[in-house]
């Protein structure tokens, strides 16, 4: 297979940029190898406690020093995405033994729904948690009497935290294991229209909650092409989950036997030491992650996970890359909020399955690639074009469809969405940001327009309810937002005001240093500048009624105040503003953060 010119050449960039950081990891990860105690050496009190409640596993771990999986798990019965984990670990154990191992459940992980937190002092944490997790990943994996991790999760900060961890235990090959999307329930569109109404008070409270509990109904996935969504096409393009697993339903025999193949194929993949998470967490798998995402319409969350993940297995990836791959990589599918259709669609309608094997036919993607399959299903990511399904009882893959089913949710590679994929990096004086343009309409992807800066988003949340904001064009700028000042929360609530003001025939554009979550949709929003306020950035130093650009069509967010004065201005200074005290608990980890273009975590040093 031919590989694109440019995507050779961003490939080899990001090799050559990694290659001492790169080293540095892997030398780090073969030391682990070497100096790791093994269940052969270690003491016997040690072993006594590690055997002590595996009841009749004992036998199997003592005496035939059978392998033992690791099992980490975000399972909580609030999330409705990781409710199904509740009876994984009994079920992953019963295939374990079925093929002559054993598995434990190593340590479980925090798993908020941003979903109920959105809004709200919760959200101040919301990103902190992925740090969290890597670390409670690699806590659980820290006692070392495992031979392999199966990896339980599934949304926003949840599955980037446990990838950090497990890349952190390079040395040992680990699964994802994924439940699966919840069924359809109400359309997006119909959806969206009651947060509208509701939001220009057209709508109750009670007439929101029922359009709203009609939408998330079950247990599973949220359905919309969010974040948690864009986590498991990440792990697919990446090749750390099996193929085709990502968008089969919760509680269903598919789900079951893709469970089980999850157990089998990781216990194949024990004896394959080249099989490893630093191995397989490379830079070519970096980079088919970020294909993905822009192939997709994922979310933008991940201009933040997806960097922090190559972080921590010493890869240098930059917002510069994800722009140029950009620039040769199409959008190929319409997924709400890109769209109307909801995963469970799109996944009917070909699915990943189908991108990847249109982006792999053009040279679009790095074919020579291991993944957790290759020891059985062959190396690259022909097994990714492949769908599973139930022979019986047995679970085989297939083919998977060579044409799209329904064009209006996925398209072939000739006849794209769009030439590009609607994720681009924007520079200016404001410093960095990046903006998702795939769900916004091109008629919206320019604008000029005085700003009006607020320091909340309850600050323009109110604007909006008093009439302030109607009858004028203008620039929103939501400041002091960044992961140093609070967190980073994400602002989704912001888009039904300003989604309103737009289909009113305003002109309308968000700036912030904040997030906008995975349902970044139709409003142009340049978000995660870099740097934010708190730390220097000249968002700080933005007034109401200064003209601003946002030109998402030539990569422009510039504030039109001439150099002199900008610099002679002062920085505002963050609001002091009530807050939860248990907030206070996170403290070390607002000093300590990095910058959003790095990452935005607090467990590597910036060096940027």
């Amino acid at each position: 297979m031919n590989i694109h010119p440019k995507l050779q050449a961003i490939t080899e960039r990001l090799i050559e940029r990694s290659q001492t950081s790169r080293a540095r990891y892997l030398e780090r990860v073969a030391q682990s190898a070497k100096i790791q105690p093994s269940r052969n050496v270690m003491g016997c009190a040690n072993l006594a406690h590690a055997y002590a409640a595996a009841g009749n596993d004992q036998f199997r771990l003592k005496v035939e020093r059978a392998p033992n999986i690791g099992i980490i798990s975000a399972y909580n019965d609030m999330l409705s995405a990781h409710h199904p984990y509740a009876h994984y670990p009994e079920r992953i154990k019963a295939q374990a033994r079925k093929l002559g191992a054993t598995a434990q459940v190593a340590g479980a992980t925090p798993a908020m729904c941003d979903g109920v937190t959105q809004g709200y002092a919760g959200m101040e944490l919301s990103l902190f948690s992925r740090d969290v997790i890597a670390q409670t990943t690699a806590i659980g994996l820290s006692h070392q009497v495992f031979n392999g991790a199966l990896l339980l999760g599934i949304c926003d900060k949840i599955v980037p935290g446990l990838l950090m961890g497990a890349v952190a235990f390079g040395h040992l090959p680990a699964l994802f294991m994924p439940a699966g999307p919840m069924t359809t329930g109400i359309g997006n569109d119909e959806k969206a229209k009651v947060r509208q109404r509701y939001a220009t008070g057209d709508a109750s409270r009670e007439e929101l909650l029922e359009s709203e509990l009609k939408a998330y109904h079950s247990e599973g996935t949220c359905t919309f092409y969010g974040t948690a969504n864009s986590n498991q096409m990440m792990l697919e393009f990446m090749g750390l989950m099996l193929p085709g697993s990502a968008f089969i339903n919760p509680a269903t025999p598919l789900r079951s036997a893709l469970d089980d193949g999850a157990v089998t194929q990781l216990l194949a993949n024990i004896h394959q030491p080249e099989l490893n998470m630093a191995q397989l967490v490379n830079e070519k798998s970096i980079i088919n992650g970020v294909i993905g995402l822009l192939a997709t319409g994922g979310s933008t969350n991940h201009t933040l996970h997806i960097v922090a993940i190559a972080r921590m297995a010493g890869i240098e990836l930059r917002w510069e890359d994800m722009h140029d791959l950009g620039e040769i990589i199409p959008l190929l599918a319409r997924v709400y909020p890109n769209g109307s259709a909801d995963v469970n669609q799109f996944h009917a309608a070909g699915g990943l399955a189908y991108v990847i094997a249109q982006l792999r036919s053009s040279g679009l993607l790095h074919d020579d690639v291991d993944t957790v399959v290759s020891s059985t299903m062959g190396k690259g990511m022909a097994a990714y074009t492949q769908e599973p399904y139930l022979d019986g009882d047995t679970l085989k893959w297939r083919a998977g469809t060579t044409h799209s089913l329904d064009e209006t949710i996925i398209r072939p590679i000739d006849k794209p969405f769009s030439p590009d994929g609607g994720l681009k990096l924007l520079k200016g004086n404001l410093g960095n940001s990046v903006i998702k343009t795939s769900s916004v309409k091109p008629a919206h992807r320019v604008i000029r327009a005085p700003a009006i800066v607020f320091e909340s988003q309850a600050e323009l949340q109110t604007a909006f309810e008093k009439g302030e904001l109607h009858d004028k064009d203008f620039i929103a700028v939501v400041r002091f937002q960044g992961p140093k000042s609070n967190g980073m929360p994400e602002l989704h609530k912001l888009t039904p005001p300003l989604g309103v003001l737009q289909d009113r025939g305003q002109h309308v554009a968000l700036v912030t240093d904040g997030r906008m979550s995975g349902a970044s949709g139709k409003v142009p929003a340049a978000i995660h500048v870099s740097p934010e306020a708190v730390d220097g950035g000249m968002i700080a130093k933005v007034h109401t009624g200064d003209w601003m650009t946002l030109d998402s069509e030539h990569g422009v967010l510039q504030l039109e105040v001439p150099e002199e004065e900008l610099n002679a201005r002062a920085m505002a200074q963050k609001p002091v503003a009530e807050t939860e005290y248990w907030l206070d608990l996170f403290s070390v980890a607002r000093k300590n953060v990095g910058r959003a273009e790095l990452g935005a975590t607090w467990l590597i040093e910036d060096t940027k």
